[in-house]
């Protein structure tokens, strides 16, 4: 199989094509594939399902062991495809606390970081 990304490509069945896909995609594509649903309100008021996550963001966990824990994003990791939250964290073994990596397809996007006055635009959405 080749190991350079592929334009070409569209879709495939097989999981490790997928998972292939997303690691060799560029930055600027990898940057769009972490998007986060909307909360109903924020779907509404902007009429958009979806929006990528940006750092100052206030998110609600959808999935996983920490499911309806909010915080604020701290930092958005696009080459690991993770997202840190402030207040999610997890105990090590010497006893340190540190930042627990979210897919940001499980965050429900409950009130942005509207710092950027063009980010609605760029999203496609209304900006009201």
């Amino acid at each position: 199989m080749k190991k350079n990304f592929s334009r070409e490509w569209k879709a495939s069945k097989k999981p490790s094509k997928q998972r292939k896909y997303t690691a060799n995609a560029p930055k600027h594509l990898r940057n769009k594939a972490m998007a986060a649903h909307l909360s109903a309100e924020l779907r509404k008021k902007h009429s958009t399902r979806s929006i990528t996550v940006r750092k100052g963001d206030k998110v609600r966990v959808a999935r996983g062991q920490f499911r309806g824990k909010s915080g604020r994003i701290e930092d958005v990791d696009t080459k690991k495809s993770k997202v840190y939250i402030t207040g999610i964290e997890f105990i090590k073994k010497d006893g340190s606390k540190a930042l627990y990596p979210i897919h940001a397809s499980n965050l429900v996007v409950e009130d942005l970081n509207m710092d950027d006055k063009k980010r609605m635009k760029r999203a496609g959405g209304k900006s009201s």
